[in-house]
């Protein structure tokens, strides 16, 4: 599918329709024509069933914000499994806005011109398409490990991906469920491990609000926090080891908050368990272990 713009359009192969299940039409209609386009009168749903049926879509101009947004999740709202699916590649010969790739879990996006931060869950690797740079999905590349060449000084090493490009990106191992490892040795932005089901993300800067949102396993480990850290939790552990902003455990579930300080929840001192478990997490001496707090919940659902 060609689809040839005059002007930037946002949310463009958005496999949520920027939340629809929120809005329900206020801001996008899936059935909607696409403004902007010259010669075709393609709908924001055209372009998301062309990429689910493994077919690429090339944009002919410069795209808007949330490029690809959740790129290869069957989404169950739209009465989809929950799960990855293979997806088409998104092909743009122009620059893209900002959150390209946000909650992306498969697919590639090729891009000719500049990609502003901060991006999505994504990581360029080498291209096999000459003029244009290739990103694909974190998540991807930590569960299926597809034969792509990451980019320097980005690395994967014995089964941990090291990000060190100093980029911002939002939704990092977003929907992750493999036991594989990523650290970010520097800050990150928003949503980091949303929905993760297994694996270890270890932040080394900041991380922006919402870290851990909606998370059901595999453990999070970040500096200082935004907003909302954990809320929503249905499992897993949060470790957060500098200072939390508020509504830290917001309508959590179940799982497992470590913090120091004040942050707004109900925690108890850590046990001797707890003790060897951050200890050996994040290399400290047993002295500043004992400063943490633990704040758990293991409701039944």
């Amino acid at each position: 599918m060609i689809l040839e713009l005059s002007y930037p359009v946002d949310c463009l192969c958005d496999f949520t329709y920027d939340f629809f299940w929120q809005h329900r039409g206020s801001r996008l209609s899936p059935s909607s024509v696409i403004p902007h386009q010259t010669g075709t009168l393609y709908t924001y749903q055209d372009l998301v069933f062309v990429l689910k049926n493994g077919e690429d879509v090339n944009i002919k101009g410069n795209a808007g914000k949330r490029l690809g947004s959740s790129l290869g999740v069957d989404l169950k709202f739209f009465g989809g499994t929950g799960k990855a699916i293979k997806s088409g590649s998104i092909i743009v010969d122009g620059d893209v806005d900002t959150r390209m790739g946000i909650s992306m879990i498969s697919g590639a996006i090729y891009v000719k011109g500049i990609v502003k931060q901060p991006v999505g869950n994504i990581v360029e690797v080498v291209s096999d398409r000459l003029g244009y740079r290739k990103f694909i999905s974190i998540t991807d590349i930590l569960s299926e490990v597809p034969d792509e060449k990451i980019l320097p000084p980005n690395v994967m090493e014995n089964g941990c991906l090291y990000v060190r490009d100093g980029i911002m990106r939002d939704t990092i191992a977003a929907r992750l469920d493999a036991d594989r490892k990523v650290v970010v040795e520097g800050d990150a932005g928003m949503s980091t491990g949303i929905l993760m089901k297994r694996g270890f993300v270890r932040i080394e800067g900041d991380a922006g609000l919402n870290t851990a949102v909606l998370l059901r396993g595999g453990m999070i480990v970040v500096g200082n926090t935004g907003e909302f850290a954990g809320a929503y939790m249905n499992d897993g552990v949060l470790i957060i080891s500098g200072k939390s902003q508020g509504y830290v455990g917001a309508n959590m579930k179940r799982g497992t908050i470590f913090f120091k300080g004040d942050a707004m929840v109900p925690g108890v001192p850590v046990d001797e368990k707890d003790i060897k478990m951050l200890i050996r997490v994040l290399d400290i001496s047993k002295v500043v272990a004992m400063m943490f707090k633990r704040y758990r919940i293991n409701r039944i659902l």
